[in-house]
């Protein structure tokens, strides 16, 4: 894994275990928030995925893109269809999505996607 994605998810690891510390209820609360909001139902979790990967590009969160490209690429997605999404937000996001697309071939590049 890239030194940048690997530090980030220990970092998030840390953050997660002290707010199930200081806000277990809303820690609680959110993770079901995201749970259910992937689930699979007309869209596939794969899908879902992709769509969140979008969004976290056009928004710039850097975390964010981190996340959702290793669980879309769990849920089956190709590298393809991970840089598919990420046009797609630079479509809706412009130059400041762009320049987060590299953010993503990190990522991709940190979970050996195909």
């Amino acid at each position: 894994m890239e030194n940048e994605v690997q530090n980030y998810f220990k970092e998030f690891i840390k953050s997660t275990q002290k707010m199930a510390r200081d806000i277990p209820e809303v820690l609680k609360s959110f993770q079901g928030l995201v749970g259910k909001s992937l689930e699979p139902g007309a869209l596939t979790t794969k899908e879902k995925e992709l769509v969140a990967l979008g969004i976290a590009v056009a928004q710039h969160c850097t975390p964010c893109i981190y996340l959702h490209v290793q669980k879309a690429v769990e849920a089956g997605a190709t590298r393809k269809e991970v840089m598919e999404a990420a046009g797609v937000a630079v479509l809706m996001g412009g130059g400041p999505a762009f320049t987060h697309v590299g953010e993503v071939l990190k990522a991709l590049n940190a979970f050996n996607a195909s």
